[in-house]
């Protein structure tokens, strides 16, 4: 007799026990672009459990993600973001009724051996070595992708750090051409020689093999214990409606992922979040990858979870 893989899972209305049997069918995925090796590999060792489910997942800039639902309408099954935040404020509570914070992360600047100067830039010189002439560095778009205004606020932050008034403005008006809609669109100008450097988290270096270069903590958004610093920096970004701005301060960067309310396939999307949230499943491969777990972290959300999820988070 054929022996049935029994995981044990509740679903999101019913309370009652899934079996792998049970869940099946296309499972769409929409998620930051940092996300992209650790979810092909999450997906990889999900399908071991679930054969019968086909995952489609579809990368781009974690802002760009959520307008995918809000505004255009797309189905989605599971939503994984850079920032928790837009979850929060772009999905929440219209098109998302809950946000699970999982993996953290670290803004660095990115380069390889090719790069001008690539043997003399250290922790103090950067900002010096980037505003150079002869050299060209890229960043993200801050209205489409997290990485973008999450560069824009070290910056800001280095300005002050580094008592150089005027320091994030230079940035912002040096190399505008090479500005591109999410972080890993910017792996491609590296590779080609085309700039120097990058703004980029440290897990995306490291999961290409690039060299990357540790900033101080008190400006690279890593550290929980720096928040109120973080704060201080902030940039405007575009709202949840056309013409509409918001303002984006700064923060630990913290990932977080949802379910949208009209997943067209709820089990598969519950059984996915469950494998990406246990300790020695995803979490295993995002840590593997250069992202540390944050689960449990405190949810605003909680009361709204499944109560199979509810384990992977903390009540405030």
């Amino acid at each position: 007799m054929r022996t049935t893989l029994l995981v044990v899972i509740l679903c999101m209305s019913t309370g009652a026990v899934l079996a792998a049997d049970d869940v099946s069918g296309d499972l769409t995925v929409f998620h930051a672009g940092s996300l992209s090796v650790p979810i092909k590999e999450i997906t990889a060792a999900f399908n071991k459990e679930y054969p019968g489910v086909r995952v489609l997942s579809e990368a781009a800039g974690s802002r760009e993600c959520a307008r995918k639902i809000s505004d255009l309408g797309k189905p989605c099954d599971v939503m994984a973001s850079a920032d928790y935040a837009v979850i929060d404020t772009l999905l929440i509570p219209k098109f998302a009724e809950w946000n699970i914070k999982f993996a953290g992360n670290e803004m660095a600047i990115v380069y390889t051996e090719a790069s001008k100067y690539a043997k003399e830039i250290t922790d103090k010189n950067w900002h010096e070595i980037l505003l150079r002439d002869d050299v060209a560095f890229a960043r993200a778009d801050p209205n489409a992708d997290p990485c973008g205004y999450r560069a824009v606020l070290t910056m800001k932050l280095a300005e002050d750090f580094y008592k150089q008034p005027g320091l994030a403005e230079k940035f912002l008006k040096k190399d505008l051409r090479y500005m591109r809609p999410k972080e890993t669109d910017l792996l491609a100008l590296l590779e080609t020689k085309t700039i120097d450097y990058v703004f980029l988290y440290r897990s995306v270096a490291s999961q290409h093999g690039l060299k990357w270069l540790a900033l101080p903590n008190e400006i690279n958004l890593k550290d929980a214990k720096f928040a109120a610093l973080y704060k201080t920096a902030s940039v405007e970004v575009s709202g949840t409606k056309p013409g509409e701005m918001m303002t984006q301060r700064g923060e630990p960067m913290v990932y977080g992922v949802t379910i949208p309310k009209n997943a067209p396939n709820p089990k598969a999307a519950l059984a996915f979040v469950a494998f990406l949230l246990e300790k020695g499943k995803g979490l295993a491969i995002m840590e593997k990858n250069g992202q540390p777990s944050l689960v449990p972290a405190a949810s605003e959300t909680y009361d709204k979870l499944p109560e199979a999820l509810r384990k992977y988070a903390s009540k405030l």
